[in-house]
């Protein structure tokens, strides 16, 4: 497996972006791209170039059965629209169900109230996306 890896933690509002470095040793939060102010897809690709993204990996909201809903289509929708714009680079779908919550209790540990998660906890999410994928 080649790095770095995007981690994607897709919603509605905001998308959290997580990063490898180049020799997958850890991951990184990246940034939050708020979907009211700007057009996530421009900003991913600018992402994924300035990082010398080699592959995507992109939370997939499963249900508590391991089945599919609403919310899984959205986000497959999206990265069917990601993929238009990728090239080469490989885009796979993980299952990021509890990765919110781990990211919630880790801020909390750091001192975080929930106020003051809204703007990070999508990129930390995403880090838990990443690590669940890297079997870290």
């Amino acid at each position: 497996m080649t790095h770095p890896i995007l981690a994607i933690d897709h919603g509605d509002a905001r998308i959290g972006l997580a990063a490898t470095d180049e020799f997958g040793i850890s991951a990184h939060p990246v940034e939050t791209i708020d979907c009211q102010k700007s057009e996530p897809i421009p900003r991913l690709l600018e992402v994924i170039s300035e990082r010398k993204i080699t592959a995507i990996v992109l939370g997939l909201p499963l249900r508590m059965d391991g089945s599919e809903g609403t919310s899984s289509a959205k986000v497959r929708k999206f990265g069917e629209e990601l993929r238009r714009h990728l090239g080469k680079i490989p885009l796979s779908y993980f299952d990021e169900r509890f990765t919110t919550v781990a990211a919630s209790d880790k801020l909390r540990e750091a001192g975080k109230k929930a106020k003051q998660q809204k703007n990070i906890i999508d990129q930390v999410a995403a880090v838990e996306i990443l690590k669940d994928y890297l079997g870290w």
